[in-house]
């Protein structure tokens, strides 16, 4: 693929309007202590999150965690041994994820979730001797 003159220009006006938006990293670690992952932005803003909660990273031991990178343009993280990067404006706006992969995370969630509206649902359900089987419908000839 051919980059002109003109998208290379495009792309760095972006990227410098991203940097602008966007304070960068100044510091990462992982703190053991309480298990997060410490990212200082130039800002003098600090963001402490469990892996767990970052895609990519949710199955990562300590031990993967340590040797994090900032990128050379500030705005992401590198974790070498798992392979996985974190762009800070996307961490920012959607939480630690892809939009689909927070909308999964919400699920896992929401499902769990018992209020006083699903127990009493469940009592009745219950009552009547719980949820109704399934028919297999016949198979047709």
């Amino acid at each position: 693929m051919d980059i002109t003159d003109t998208t290379f220009e495009a792309a760095n006006r972006r990227g410098a309007a991203k940097k602008t938006a966007f304070p960068a990293v100044v510091a990462v670690r992982y703190d053991r202590r309480i298990s997060r992952i410490v990212i200082s932005l130039a800002s003098g803003l600090q963001i402490a999150f469990a892996p767990r909660d970052a895609q990519g990273l949710e199955n990562a031991h300590p031990a993967d965690l340590i040797d994090a990178e900032i990128s050379p343009s500030g705005l992401g993280v590198h974790f070498p041994k798992l392979d996985a990067d974190l762009y800070i404006p996307a961490l920012l706006e959607s939480f630690l994820g892809s939009k689909r992969w927070m909308a999964s995370q919400m699920g896992k969630v929401g499902g769990k979730v018992s209020s006083d509206a699903k127990t009493a649902a469940s009592r009745e359900n219950g009552k009547l001797g719980g949820r109704p089987k399934k028919v297999k419908e016949p198979a047709a000839a």
